[in-house]
């Protein structure tokens, strides 16, 4: 099945319904199905193999996406954040190209063979009046919806490959075909080169809600337009929950709060306790959502629901609270499994690699061979364990553990105690080259307003919940973390950083 279907269906059973834009005037999803339609004719036209975005969200990217899928081309949304070599380097990966480009981005590309630059404005106006062509798109769903190119923390970044049919067993498995009321809006924040904003676009189309798109994340704007749009969901990664929660914090009892907030969901990174523990306080009638997926699964293959959340915010019991902190429940159409270095299932409870299995999974990367094994199971490179009651604990990247006198340290469980200090705004901790030790633990930490605490008294925070090899060797005082613009941690980036506290220093 083709993505495409899903707008068609779209358009048939809710046609004059406002899809993306505000409440008082958008494109319909009629308008939304001709103008993909019209943006696949001219694709075709230009003869190109994939379909590029160098763009924030604006209404280019549903009918881009959905126009490339007419089209059946793959859409290639790219980092409008490279640096000018890294972005030329990945279009000519994916040439002969036609590239939607920002006004200001334009001239980034012009001159690189194989593509074609098309000013967005430009690409809206040739579409408004054009001829919509007979549908004719690739029903099976084989063909490639979305290339979505890694993050590239070593070596070149790789090109994720998600075939039509990964999306669209996402999309089926996880939302109900027109279940969105007419009063419904989704506020979409995340960028067009992150797997949760294409997942964003297909899951509201089908279930008929409408779009707000935010282009750039700023707390104020989006509160605003949570207000000013009446909007009922959306979106966010860590970083940006933490600053609003400031922002409403700031604006104290007398707020407006966010009274048509009916659900927040929120993944792309490690959500500090602190900060949902006080977003549910605020928010006491939004529905919160954690998503736990990756690019190479179609986006979610987990969730902690909402009455999850609200039982553990409550819970006197530590085993119940800490499911704050975890990815929930995998869905009911993907099998999650915690496998050891050899690839035998663990114990429940144990520490292992999170290996994930079912229809949307990709596990595919361009040019290379599948990394599914033979029984259909995609090891994620996420170390993680999983309890009792069926909650995931995902605890970060395997390739970030700390290794230390020979033993595995996770960073995740020294960071979570040392943000529950309520003198701790965040914290990371990362190991360093150690003669003695192989690695040393250095923890960055970024200070509560106006606190004094000390490197002891952190070091003594954690030695007591935590055994003494977990105990950071070094507290760096900091004063902010390095976030890409998905909420992800960027520990590479950190330990460049604070590479003088390895071997050679004195500690």
């Amino acid at each position: 099945m083709n993505i495409m279907m899903l707008l068609e269906m779209a358009a048939n059973g809710f046609g004059e319904r406002v899809a993306v834009g505000s409440h008082t005037g958008g494109l319909t999803f009629q308008q939304l199905y001709d103008r993909a339609g019209a943006a696949a004719g001219r694709f075709r036209a230009d003869g190109v193999t994939a379909v590029a975005m160098v763009d924030v969200s604006s209404v280019a990217l549903p009918i881009s996406l959905f126009g490339a899928a007419w089209a059946n081309l793959p859409f290639v949304p790219l980092n409008y954040r490279l640096s000018n070599d890294e972005l030329s380097r990945q279009g000519e990966r994916i040439a002969p190209a036609v590239a939607i480009a920002d006004p200001s981005a334009v001239g980034r590309l012009i001159g690189l063979g194989g593509v074609e630059v098309l000013n967005r404005s430009d690409l809206l106006d040739s579409i408004v009046d054009a001829p919509v062509p007979e549908a004719g798109w690739e029903i099976l769903g084989e063909g490639t919806a979305v290339l979505l190119f890694t993050s590239g923390t070593t070596g070149e970044p790789k090109a994720a490959v998600l075939r039509h049919r990964h999306l669209v067993s996402y999309i089926l498995g996880s939302v109900e075909f027109m279940s969105a009321g007419e009063d419904e809006a989704a506020l979409v924040s995340v960028p067009p080169y992150h797997v949760a904003g294409i997942a964003a676009i297909l899951s509201n189309v089908y279930a008929g809600r409408r779009i707000v798109q935010l282009p750039t994340f700023d707390a104020a704007v989006w509160i605003d337009l949570v207000r000013t749009e009446e909007v009922t969901s959306a979106m966010v990664v860590p970083t940006m929950l933490a600053q609003i929660v400031e922002r409403l914090d700031a604006e104290g009892p007398s707020g407006m709060g966010l009274p048509s907030l009916r659900t927040l969901s929120y993944g792309g990174g490690k959500m500090p306790r602190p900060t949902i523990e006080r977003a549910l306080q605020l928010l006491e009638h939004t529905a919160f959502v954690n998503a736990y997926g990756l690019t190479e699964t179609s986006s979610t293959v987990a969730l902690l629901g909402p009455v999850d959340h609200r039982d553990a915010l409550a819970s006197d019991e530590l085993s119940v609270r800490a499911r704050l902190g975890s990815a929930g429940r995998p869905l009911p159409n993907i099998e999650v499994s915690i496998r050891d270095e050899n690839g035998s299932e663990v114990a429940i409870g144990s520490p292992g690699e999170v290996w994930v299995r079912g229809d949307q999974v990709s596990g595919e990367y361009e040019g290379l061979p599948s990394q599914l094994t033979a029984a259909g199971w995609f090891p994620t490179r996420d170390g993680g364990w999983m309890d009792d009651a069926g909650f995931l604990h995902v605890t970060g990247r395997i390739d970030d553990v700390i290794v230390k006198g020979g033993q595995n340290v996770s960073p995740g469980e020294i960071e979570d105690v040392l943000v529950r200090h309520p003198e701790v705004a965040d914290a990371a901790a990362i190991g360093l080259p150690d003669t003695h030790w192989g690695e040393r633990i250095v923890a960055a930490v970024v200070r509560a307003y106006e606190s004094q605490v000390t490197a002891e008294e952190l070091q003594e925070a954690v030695r007591t919940e935590l055994r003494s090899n977990r105990t950071p060797d070094h507290v760096e005082f900091v004063e902010a973390l390095p976030y890409g613009d998905t909420g992800k941690l960027l520990r590479r980036v950190l330990r460049a950083d604070l590479a003088h506290l390895g071997d050679g220093s004195t500690l």
